[in-house]
């Protein structure tokens, strides 16, 4: 089993920055992948950014330049460091730790763009 426990969402306005944290427990010695998605109302949960152990990087196109991913192996934490936040960037964010056949998610956390 794996927990999730996310921090740091909140209300910014646009132009803002805010910073996610993730921080995973459990049985997590095996765990590579450590991303984020996000799901605004009436859409798809989407990917955000995600990180491997080693440092690889991928971003949605739309968080190209604005966000940055970046994770501390030693603590099992992954954070999302969000700049220049607009409003359609307004979702739950949740923290994605895919592990064996399973695939387990952190209870989300809101952000909030205003205009």
């Amino acid at each position: 089993q794996v927990q999730l426990v996310e921090s740091g969402g909140g209300l910014v306005q646009a132009g803002g920055s805010l910073r996610l944290s993730c921080a995973a427990s459990g049985i997590i010695s095996s765990i590579n992948f450590m991303g984020w998605y996000r799901q605004a109302p009436g859409k798809q949960r989407e990917l955000v950014a995600g990180i491997t152990t080693s440092g690889s990087t991928n971003y949605a196109d739309s968080v190209k330049g604005r966000f940055t991913i970046s994770r501390d192996n030693a603590k099992y934490t992954v954070y999302l460091q969000m700049n220049s936040l607009k409003p359609e960037d307004t979702a739950v964010y949740y923290c994605n730790v895919p592990l064996g056949l399973r695939i387990y998610w952190g209870q989300g956390t809101q952000v909030t763009v205003s205009s």
